[in-house]
């Protein structure tokens, strides 16, 4: 991804996209599997060149972590998919090579000054930068950060990384809905694990309360088990970063199409119903995490419809 990367304000705060990958890999009938495809044929007349091949019918994508700098912190909100991670069920995110740290010294950030990190949930492309391969061993990457999650995405991983039955606080709220999915194998294991190990990790219950100041856990689960959307306040602006509960702005136009990597389908689709209206009253900067081009925009509601317009 070769893009000059613009920096975003909200209030005090500074956020810069730390690219990872630029993907053109799904067709609609795999993203969305199921859909309706004159979903496409309804807006495709909306989607940039940026976002949409027509030639191929290809959706584009990214996958990025986003820098926020407040004069507190500095925080990574997701850690994209990492180096060297075996993913041989995901053939464009297996055992990267990718320049991501050199990206994030370009912003002029070293890892070590990184003092939160900030997970919406726990999938290969949002953990995999939380630790990197040192001798052999997976380390964490940002060894003075807190890495903030959600309690129940830890217990949940936990579990099915040790092949049991999720009970107790890792089992899945019945209000999700039945799972049509689990998290990609070996995640937990080389990406969550080690950095559980190091002390370094925070569990949190995502209930909307602040982790840190002016910054918020919203729940919005579906897409994983405990997926969280993040909102950030500062001097009266609002950003929130909407993790995977949209990966396209086709999304936005057709809300009811979920993802091929939703996991409980039935809450997720009441999840990406609520950020769009979120996003719509409060008029927040959101910022995607699959999005092309920009991958930061704004949601405009008029009667029943959403719109997404890019910034």
């Amino acid at each position: 991804m070769t893009k000059e990367t613009k920096t975003y304000h909200i209030g005090d705060a500074a956020i810069t996209r730390i690219d990872e990958l630029s993907l053109a890999a799904f067709q609609f009938g795999t993203l969305y599997p199921g859909g309706d495809p004159r979903a496409l044929e309804r807006h495709q007349g909306r989607l940039e060149a940026g976002s949409f091949d027509p030639a191929t019918g290809t959706f584009i994508q990214s996958i990025h972590s986003w820098l926020v700098r407040t004069p507190q912190h500095t925080i990574l909100i997701d850690t994209a998919t990492g180096n060297d991670k075996n993913r041989p069920d995901m053939p464009p995110l297996d055992r990267l090579n990718e320049p991501f740290l050199a990206r994030l010294a370009a912003a002029g950030v070293a890892p070590e000054e990184v003092d939160h990190v900030l997970l919406t949930h726990v999938h290969a492309d949002h953990v995999g930068w939380n630790t990197r391969l040192v001798d052999g061993r997976w380390r964490p990457t940002f060894p003075n950060a807190t890495y903030i999650f959600s309690r129940v995405e830890q217990a949940y991983g936990e579990s099915l990384a040790k092949g049991a039955e999720p009970t107790g606080a890792a089992r899945p709220d019945p209000a999700l809905g039945p799972a049509l999915r689990k998290p990609a194998d070996r995640v937990y294991d080389d990406s969550v694990r080690p950095v559980i190990e190091a002390g370094l990790a925070r569990f949190i219950a995502v209930d909307g309360s602040e982790v840190l100041e002016g910054i918020s856990f919203i729940p919005t689960p579906g897409h994983s088990v405990d997926h969280a959307s993040i909102r950030l306040v500062s001097r009266g602006e609002q950003g929130l970063f909407a993790g995977d509960v949209m990966h396209h702005p086709l999304q936005v136009y057709e809300p009811l199409l979920n993802s091929c990597f939703c996991e409980f389908p039935e809450a997720a689709l009441r999840s990406r119903n609520f950020v769009l209206e979120d996003a719509a009253e409060s008029g927040a900067t959101v910022f995607t995490t699959h999005f092309a081009q920009s991958s930061v925009g704004r949601i405009k509601r008029t009667g029943g419809r959403f719109a997404w317009r890019f910034l």
